[in-house]
């Protein structure tokens, strides 16, 4: 342990590229740095710039290194292929470009799923062909970003899509070679989806490559399933609080983390509304103070 720790885009509600809310790409990467953070995650490609000396030229001069990025694309759906395909391959294209070694699949929110999202009773599942093609899919675009690129690829519940509670998890890890896919633990969409992030530390420990440390407000989680709320409608509501102030248990996770012999980079993920009343630099201070002070995260560099 200590680890080192990184941002993501969605700390500032940036979650699709063309979003007309998203805050401007140069803000995110100040206030960042500004944060004390040294890394940060690329976030939905064509949102940074994908020309890499503009990048490059921008992450230098903040102090800051490309750690990851996510493809969140619909990989359920045999129709989105091709948008699916795009994302991978342009996202590997730009990790690869500044030496970030970590590619992170998580199957975007499908409209029927997301009203069942946190709801493992309830939520419709894909069966038989459907499942089939879709671990196949995942086999397909782990393929790309492995044997082309050269990079480690990691699966990611995700609230709402069809990877989001534990038996999908194991599902997906059953069907993709361990040496294409590994894991990528988030600890609030564990949280979310109802399963405990600390035993999933601890299960998975030999396939897991990546961390995403985030919390979940379980009084505005037990709301939202509750009503049926979709994700980004949590998310608006508060869903994903500051790291401590919720239902994830850090310290029994930094043990788990410990016994697990993971160490590098990992990312703190606040996911919020881009138009919302956060404020994105005030959290992004706190949570990693949190990991500092719990001996999670690297101390401070002294200058």
């Amino acid at each position: 342990m200590p680890l080192r720790i990184g941002a993501a885009p969605c700390s500032w509600g940036v979650e699709f590229a063309g979003d007309p809310r998203n805050p401007p790409w140069r803000q995110v990467l100040d206030e960042a740095a500004q944060a004390g953070y040294r890394g940060i995650e690329l976030g939905p490609v064509g949102y940074l710039p994908e020309d890499p000396a503009a990048l490059g030229d921008a992450l230098a001069s903040r102090g800051l290194e490309l750690i990851a990025g996510v493809v969140f694309r619909p990989f359920h759906d045999p129709a989105a292929w091709g948008e699916v395909r795009d994302g991978v391959t342009r996202t590997a294209r730009s990790l690869a470009a500044h030496g970030a070694g970590r590619m992170v699949f998580i199957d975007s929110i499908a409209p029927v799923r997301a009203p069942f999202a946190g709801r493992p009773g309830a939520a419709p599942r894909l069966r038989g062909a459907a499942l089939r093609g879709f671990h196949d899919r995942l086999t397909a675009a782990a393929k790309i970003g492995r044997e082309e690129y050269g990079l480690a690829v990691s699966i990611h519940a995700h609230a709402g899509g069809y990877v989001e509670f534990e038996d999908e998890l194991d599902a997906a890890l059953d069907a993709v070679d361990e040496n294409l896919l590994k894991v990528c633990l988030d600890s609030g969409h564990c949280a979310y989806a109802g399963f405990d992030p600390v035993a999933a530390c601890k299960r998975l420990a030999r396939r897991i490559d990546y961390l995403h440390f985030k919390d979940v407000d379980p009084l505005v989680h037990a709301r939202v399933i509750a009503a049926g709320i979709g994700f980004y409608d949590a998310c608006a509501q508060g869903v994903f609080c500051k790291l401590g102030l919720g239902a994830v248990d850090f310290e029994a996770l930094k043990q788990a983390v410990e016994e697990s012999g993971f160490s590098g980079w990992a990312a703190i993920e606040q996911d919020c509304d881009p138009a919302g009343e956060t404020s994105p630099l005030a959290d992004a201070r706190y949570n990693l103070a949190f990991l500092r002070a719990n001996g999670i995260a690297e101390p401070a560099a002294v200058s």
